[in-house]
């Protein structure tokens, strides 16, 4: 696992405690991750850049404010939609999928 794709130290928050190396499944594919990092870090480490696309153009999103008050990063999180990645917890064994469009309503 490529450690040096992630934010070893940051100015604010300080220096990083990687978790255990686990894998979690983007769309079938095992990718590997570290245990509590957010799994949009984790998809975005493997080169994973598109996690939705839009409804009615078909257009994809990615990461975008990486706080949790936007939609571009939500993905079918172990069979539930409109999950944001940026700020849920990596545990091994997850399901991540590509979600088109939103379920429902989604509260910001």
């Amino acid at each position: 696992m490529d450690k040096e794709m992630r934010v070893a130290e940051h100015p604010v928050l300080g220096e990083a405690s990687f978790g255990k190396e686990v894998v979690i499944y983007f769309d079938g594919r095992p990718v590997p991750a570290l245990e509590g990092e957010p799994v949009a870090a984790a998809l975005l480490a493997a080169g994973i850049r598109a996690f939705r696309t839009t409804e009615k153009r078909r257009e994809p999103r990615g990461v975008f404010c990486a706080i949790g008050r936007c939609t571009d990063c939500m993905m079918i999180v172990d069979g539930r939609p409109n999950t944001r990645t940026c700020v849920t917890p990596v545990r091994a064994g997850m399901r991540v999928e590509t979600q088109h469009g939103l379920v429902g309503e989604v509260g910001l």
